[in-house]
């Protein structure tokens, strides 16, 4: 459809004290204020525990012991979360150490925290007068006698101090870990001759030294070598370059495992898959592996043909009735195959996706189907934002005039920035005793193309994708109703927190949308129809094979943390899971896990990402039934999944949604075949 919605992003400025006003926090401005605000911080949470602490036992409520507990976790992160989140997006490399720092004591904090006796005293005190509580209430009661029980406090004051010492140390090789993939420098020299074929515009992009350019690793500098260059040595270099980054990792990784090994057997598990899949949707490794069992045939189905169509292409182009697919010719022949069977060329297509038009796109879709506004915030003089590039908006409900939230925007790559696409809780969402609300406030980081000279940023309709997909979590942050801050936004079970963000994908892939977030950056033309009908008939296109990438990464991660002991070889198994679960021959002297960033965080959880979108598939049935643009559609699912956050299981809140159990068939259909009898299985 044409852009005939007429919603407008809305562009007035507010200025809004952020911090009195109870929102985003004001940015750091140097170090010592980095360190003196956290330190504050620290001091009045621990001012909170000692007055829980010291209620007599025969006063306890749930007021003032347990929702009390919640208060301090809401102000701590309101204080906290923007001083460590600067580690990952400060342009400052002093500012970064510090936010670094202060991380690594934040992450200590909660592990004494969750050993410290007498506030567990007085959560049992509180338990044994045996409350009447329901919904929420009851649910946080649950959440924090769970969370005592797997920090050890059923342990010997012996075992916790062992386990005590094995998550410090974890969190100091988390950061570690994280920090090294961020440092990474990793440079790769090539000459004119080794990039003859690459767009005029990238070139012109590139950084010289002397006679040859300097590409970085991340994502607008490399990937489009792998998609687009005609040199078959320079994407193998290129490949390879990525696969060997911040190598120090690995024998950081290597003690991490042992450690998760040793944390878990310690609390009672088999290993660490177990302890951390307890609290997911999956509950243990067992499921996990039978979700792939049910996926693993299907893919390679898929896969079989897609590598088919490669090798046939590429045969039929060298000439050489002998060639294969190497994992450096999948994305350039996969982008050739798409050119030749769908005319579909992704550099011209960019075009059509300048940053600007995606995003002012973005903004009136959600703006129609959710009842919001946006509106662009201009910080205070004195606490200027962290970066220039970085864009500040605050939400409002249309229908109720009411601030719900704010969120940033930091959408272009630097050095020392995090390297990849996230979204952030900074603020969590908070019901005070006074009624009074916290609001929450998100950080959204991409790596976006930066605009170069009068050519501005273009996106690929991949980043486009992924632009979509962290709003997704972005909307999941702001539009949570929760009153606790453990259940705001977000704070989901982790196998289903990407559900909310993949289904979101599907308004890039809908002729409905489309025209509404795509204009020429020379002359503003919609992407022509027959261009968009080729690019959605192209949709499926290899999808087996990358799903079956993700198999892969999510079965290394099982097999990393299904160990008992955690002695493991981490290249053989990267190696044997390479012939086990994709069409590819192993490649030797690679370590790709040194910058696998998901190993912190979603570690025993990368399955996640595709269980979360057979889900994520099944609930965008409704806005297709109803329509991509449809206010009805928007505002049943707001309520239904995005304002409840975690306030109930996410089956519950599938099954709510949906009206019915969750299936495979929208799965299924999304990457190109027909549903079979298992169709019908549960995730």
């Amino acid at each position: 459809m044409s852009r005939m919605l007429q919603i407008t992003l809305v562009i007035a400025v507010s200025t809004t004290a952020a911090l009195s006003a109870g929102l985003a926090p004001l940015t750091p401005q140097s170090p010592e204020e980095l360190t003196s605000r956290f330190n504050a911080a620290r001091n009045a949470a621990n001012e909170r525990i000692e007055a829980i602490i010291a209620i007599p036992n025969d006063q306890r409520t749930f007021e003032n012991t347990i929702n009390a507990i919640d208060d301090m976790h809401a102000h701590f992160d309101r204080d906290g979360n923007m001083l460590a989140w600067m580690a990952y997006v400060h342009p400052d490399s002093n500012m970064r150490d510090v936010a670094r720092g202060i991380e690594q004591t934040w992450q200590n904090w909660y592990v004494d925290l969750g050993k410290n006796e007498p506030l567990y005293e007085a959560v049992r005190a509180y338990t044994d007068t045996n409350p009447e509580l329901s919904g929420e209430q009851a649910r946080l009661l649950e959440f924090v006698l769970r969370d005592y029980r797997r920090a050890g406090m059923d342990l010997t004051p012996e075992e916790r101090a062992a386990l005590t010492a094995i998550e410090k140390r974890m969190n100091e090789l988390t950061i570690e870990f994280d920090r090294n993939i961020l440092d990474d420098d990793s440079r790769l020299l090539l000459s004119a001759e080794e990039l003859k074929g690459m767009p005029e515009d990238y070139i012109a992009g590139l950084e010289r030294v002397g006679d040859m350019y300097s590409l970085g690793m991340d994502y607008p500098t490399s990937l489009p070598v792998l998609d687009h260059c005609p040199s078959a040595e320079t994407r193998q270099k290129m490949w390879l370059s990525r696969r060997n980054r911040a190598t120090t990792n690995h024998t950081v990784l290597q003690e991490l495992i042992k450690l998760r090994a040793r944390q878990a057997q310690l609390l009672g598990y088999q290993h660490a898959s177990d302890y951390e899949n307890e609290i997911r949707m999956s509950g243990n490794a067992r499921v996990v592996e039978d979700f792939y069992a049910k996926l693993r045939p299907l893919l390679a189905k898929k896969a079989a043909q897609d590598y088919e169509l490669l090798v046939k292409a590429k045969r039929e182009a060298t000439g050489d009735e002998k060639a294969t697919i190497h994992p450096w010719d999948f994305g350039y022949w996969m982008e050739r195959v798409r050119e030749r069977d769908y005319n579909v060329d992704s550099n011209l297509v960019r075009e059509y996706f300048p940053f600007a038009t995606v995003r002012d796109g973005l903004f009136e879709i959600t703006q129609h189907l959710y009842g919001l506004e946006y509106r662009a915030i201009e910080p205070p003089a004195d606490a200027p934002l962290w970066h220039e590039d970085v864009e500040y908006f605050e939400v409002v409900d249309r229908e109720t005039e009411t601030v719900l939230g704010e969120f940033f925007m930091d959408m272009y790559p630097r050095e020392g920035k995090y390297g990849h696409a996230a979204q952030w809780p900074i603020v969590p969402r908070k019901q005070w005793a006074d009624n009074s609300v916290q609001r929450p406030v998100a950080g959204l980081v991409c790596n976006f193309p930066k605009p170069q000279g009068d050519r501005p940023s273009l996106l690929t309709h991949d980043q486009t994708e992924t632009f979509f997909h962290e709003f997704g979590h972005c909307l999941h942050t702001l539009l949570t109703e929760s009153n606790t801050a453990r259940f705001s936004g977000t704070s989901v079970q982790r196998d289903f927190v990407e559900a909310p963000s993949q289904m979101f994908e599907a308004w890039v892939w809908s002729t409905e949308t489309l025209p509404l977030l795509s204009g020429h950056y020379e002359t503003g033309e919609p992407l022509p129809r027959d261009l968009l009908e080729r690019m959605i008939a192209a949709k499926t296109l290899c999808s087996g094979m990358l799903d079956q990438a993700q198999v892969w990464l999510g079965s290394i991660d099982q097999a990393y943390h299904t160990s008992a002991d955690g002695e493991i070889d981490q290249d053989a198994i990267a190696m044997e899971l390479t012939e086990a679960c994709t069409m590819f021959d192993p490649v030797e002297q690679t370590c790709f896990q040194c910058a696998f960033g998901h190993l912190t965080g979603y570690q025993g959880g990368y399955y996640g990402y595709l269980w979360s979108r057979v889900f994520a598939e099944d609930m965008a049935q409704r806005f297709k039934g109803l329509g991509m643009l449809s206010p009805e559609a928007g505002r049943y699912y707001r309520d239904k999944v995005l304002a409840r956050g975690g306030t109930d299981d996410a089956s519950t809140l599938i099954r709510d949604y949906l009206g019915r159990e969750p299936d495979m068939s929208a799965y299924i259909r999304s990457i190109g075949l027909e549903p079979g009898d298992s169709a019908s299985s549960n995730p």
